[in-house]
């Protein structure tokens, strides 16, 4: 969760949300990290969580990310979920929950649907407090003084 954390605050410094991702391997080895880019890229999927699996996949050779861990600071939205899902991922691991996007717990679970191709484990609140002051700070300093 470290450098997921990194990731968000890079992904802040540049006026990102300031959500980070890292990817391990089942070896336990990064494969992969990256910060928010949606701004930067001009692509709503530029999750955090989308890019590190995209980048694990190229670093594998494999859309199948078998046995690999994803790391996030939030917990995921509905597309990051399904995408871990279709990656075969392990397990996710997140800090801060999203009661207004988060669908692994949230406002919808997801990782746990019956009827998905794939089951993975999940754990919430890792460095949750971390996580959730990031992103606390960064949306109190765009809002306008009271």
């Amino acid at each position: 969760m470290d450098v997921a954390l990194e990731e968000a605050r890079r992904a802040a410094a540049t006026g990102e949300v300031p959500v980070g991702a890292a990817l391990a391997g089942a070896d336990g080895r990064l494969l992969a990290r990256a910060g928010n880019a949606v701004l930067r890229g001009h692509d709503p999927t530029a999750h955090a969580e989308v890019l590190a699996l995209r980048r694990a996949g190229a670093a594998l050779g494999n859309y199948r990310l078998t046995g690999c861990v994803l790391a996030v600071t939030l917990e995921p939205c509905a597309m990051c979920a399904a995408a871990c899902v279709h990656a075969r991922l392990a397990g996710v691991v997140y800090g801060a929950a999203d009661p207004r996007a988060g669908a692994v717990i949230s406002r919808a679970e997801l990782l746990d649907a019956p009827d998905a191709n794939h089951r993975l484990w999940h754990m919430g609140g890792v460095r949750g407090q971390a996580c959730a002051a990031l992103l606390h700070a960064f949306f109190e300093a765009r809002r306008p003084a009271r």
